[in-house]
């Protein structure tokens, strides 16, 4: 059975007119609902705990606060233009093609955009103080937001500390760091991020590296990243059963993209790495990795992007076993449009697993596929990304539109890569995997190339 793919021309002129007719599912539900006008105490605050708060609290990155209606109230109309249009909460996937269900879905449906919109539209009016729910509670910012689920982190890893001037031109600093670990040892989840809010003002990203000598290895290797964080990236969890492995002697080798803000800011980063229980091995191993949408490698990637115009380029990487893909973070710069994530199975059956259709720079989001969801792939399947980029006047972030642009480091140079964890598994596990999946209905991920 073919199946539909952005890359498909009709498809993209059907997708042109439901894009062109945005607000219709919207309406039809906002009609379907009570004539009753939605107030603030028993129909918005709830919504904004579950999707909004995280952000948009007193001391947290959001510039102002959604927590009481007097915080509120003066950008009600800001919120409906926001979330009517989709760009917040920031989660840009295409709903409408490939896999839906994640673990860390921020996004709105469109009964709660519904609601917002009529909230606003009735004069945004408070409502009883007793229906209001109660304040919901938030870790100290000076803690890990893991602590809830796994308890204080194994150890914790800090960078040397880096002072960036004012003014001046990005920096990329790459020091060292050992891991303290005299026996191997498994890890389940991770945490990142700048040490203190200013730090986090100047850190474009930082990642992780993951240095050790593996078995049978001549020397100390790369063993892929261990983490990330950009903005809404924080962390990462394994799923059960599955770990990335830390041997004696390992390090980290960090790379901090600073950037001047105006200000003089010194700060570091800090790792917070949880272990499976001491002897206990996972059936599975997991290795960040970056897949190219572009010829090259997503180390050094080959683009082209001529002045005033969209860019389309692709990438193919084949997997050298059967593998389950656990998530999909797109990675370009100010000029990212839009990236695509297919399978081409061995069979030459394509299936979209995500499409970023509205990728925005300031958002670097992670989305993690649910369990039933997360695909399975056989050995021999070929990853291909497709990158879009905008270099013209019409892309709000684009800083020149008459300046070529190729693959670089800095903020004004591009890139476009997919970090997906990968976790490879046996060919029995695979098919295994694959019956499970196949029993479901098609909003499973396994891919099987019979579909």
């Amino acid at each position: 059975m073919r199946q539909t793919s952005p890359l498909d021309p009709a498809w993209q002129r059907a997708t042109a007119t439901l894009v062109a007719l945005g607000v219709l599912p919207i309406l039809c539900i906002a009609a379907e609902l009570s004539s009753s006008a939605p107030t603030f105490t028993k129909d918005i605050a709830p919504i904004f705990q579950d999707k909004c708060q995280a952000c948009h609290r007193s001391g947290s990155m959001a510039p102002m606060s959604l927590v009481t209606y007097e915080e509120t109230r003066p950008w009600a109309k800001s919120i409906k233009e926001r979330v009517v249009a989709r760009t917040m909460p920031p989660w840009h996937l295409d709903k409408t093609v490939g896999i839906q269900h994640f673990q860390n879905d921020i996004s709105l449906s469109d009964e709660q955009i519904a609601i917002i919109a009529r909230w606003v539209d009735g004069g945004a009016r408070r409502g009883d103080p007793k229906d209001m729910p109660p304040a919901k509670q938030w870790p100290n910012d000076d803690g890990w937001q893991l602590e809830t689920q796994f308890g204080k982190p194994d150890f914790i890893l800090q960078s040397e500390p880096y002072t960036m001037p004012a003014h001046g031109q990005d920096v990329w600093f790459r020091p060292l760091t050992p891991i303290p670990l005299t026996e191997p040892r498994w890890v389940r989840a991770v945490e990142m991020r700048p040490a203190t809010p200013a730090g986090r003002r100047i850190t474009h990203h930082a990642l992780a590296f993951l240095q050790q000598e593996e078995p049978g290895s001549a020397g100390f290797a790369m063993q892929g990243l261990l983490m990330e964080w950009a903005i809404n990236k924080n962390y990462d969890i394994y799923r059960p059963n599955t770990g990335k492995l830390l041997l004696p002697g390992s390090r980290i080798w960090w790379e901090m993209h600073y950037h001047a803000v105006g200000e003089e800011i010194r700060d570091h980063v800090e790792l917070a790495v949880y272990l499976y229980p001491q002897g206990e091995k996972p059936k599975y191993r997991t290795f960040l990795t970056a897949f190219p949408a572009t010829p090259g490698t997503a180390g050094f990637g080959q683009l082209d992007i001529p002045p005033n115009q969209v860019v389309q380029t692709e990438g193919f990487t084949a997997l050298k076993a059967p593998a389950r893909l656990e998530n999909f973070q797109p990675h370009m710069h100010l000029r990212g449009k839009a990236m695509l994530i297919e399978a081409i199975l061995p069979d030459g059956t394509r299936r979209t697993l995500s499409y970023v259709d509205h990728f925005n720079f300031n958002w670097m989001t992670n989305y993690i596929y649910a369990d039933d969801a997360a695909p399975v792939l056989p050995k021999g399947t070929i990853i291909h990304v497709v990158a879009w980029h905008d270099n013209t006047a019409s892309n709000r972030n684009n800083p020149d539109s008459n300046q070529w642009v190729g693959w670089g480091d800095r903020t004004v140079d591009e890139m476009a890569h997919a970090w997906v964890n990968v976790t490879y598994i046996s060919e029995a596990d695979y098919q295994e995997l694959a019956a499970k999946h196949s029993a479901k209905e098609p909003a499973s991920g396994a891919l099987t190339g019979n579909q």
